[in-house]
């Protein structure tokens, strides 16, 4: 891993307003919406839904930080950057292991600022070995996704990167249960929300905000792992393949 590098990837996609937009601001005003417009504020259980409404937007800013970093990855395929890159003393997996790790950390703006609104604005409060499992649940239960996001870069272009981005985020959010409340899904879609690893990162936290719905430790670890090794192999082939082309 080189940190310089690594340093530069991530301040890129700070500077960026559509990052700012879309990875920050998006989640945070989506979770006040639920939390004050789509529930009553007055009943006994809000502070509960809100903290699960916290989890889910904390998930998907940390997903949405992901796709961005795909599409940057398009971008650069497209303008030779990765040419470039070749030719100097960063080898491909530092390339990539570079990409993944920025990937990661582009999501903690979205995970602190909505933990911050929804503690400050609707009266979540955790103890720390909760609030602990929350983020570091997060952020290490997206590495499939950042690995997703880097695989979808990998195939689009810059131009088709934003619709592509949207539909997988989107589409994996909604069956996984990041829009709609896994309490509420009918059987079928329960399900299906089994098969996104969406699902399985909110397995990792929800245990901090709530009983219901949950799933065992081991088997949320196992999935991820399951989903972050296919990923990190086909991202791996694919890199290696369009290296031998230049």
């Amino acid at each position: 891993m080189n940190p310089a590098y690594l340093l530069v990837e991530t301040r890129r996609l700070f500077r960026s307003p559509r990052f700012l937009v879309l990875v920050v601001a998006f989640p945070a005003v989506m979770f006040l919406l639920q939390a004050t417009v789509f529930t009553d504020p007055s009943a006994s259980d809000h502070v509960a839904v809100a903290a699960v409404l916290m989890v889910n937007m904390m998930t998907f800013g940390a997903f949405a930080a992901a796709t961005t970093n795909g599409a940057r990855l398009a971008i650069e395929r497209a303008g030779g950057w990765q040419r470039q890159l070749r030719l100097t003393p960063l080898s491909g997996m530092g390339y990539l292991g570079g990409k993944t790790l920025s990937g990661m950390l582009a999501g903690l703006p979205a995970l602190i600022l909505v933990a911050a609104i929804a503690a400050l604005s609707q009266g979540v409060h955790l103890d720390p070995a909760d609030w602990l499992r929350v983020f570091l649940g997060i952020f290490l239960g997206t590495v499939p996704l950042v690995l997703l996001g880097l695989l979808l870069g990998q195939f689009g272009t810059p131009e088709s990167m934003q619709p592509i981005s949207m539909i997988v985020t989107l589409g994996m959010g909604f069956l996984g249960g990041l829009w709609i409340p896994l309490e509420g899904m009918p059987s079928w879609m329960h399900d299906v929300a089994q098969i996104m690893p969406t699902y399985w990162v909110l397995g990792l936290v929800r245990p901090a905000v709530t009983d219901h719905l949950l799933v065992s430790l081991p088997a949320a670890i196992g999935v991820l792992g399951a989903w972050t090794l296919i990923l990190g192999i086909v991202v791996v082939r694919r890199y290696r393949k369009d290296s031998a082309r230049v």
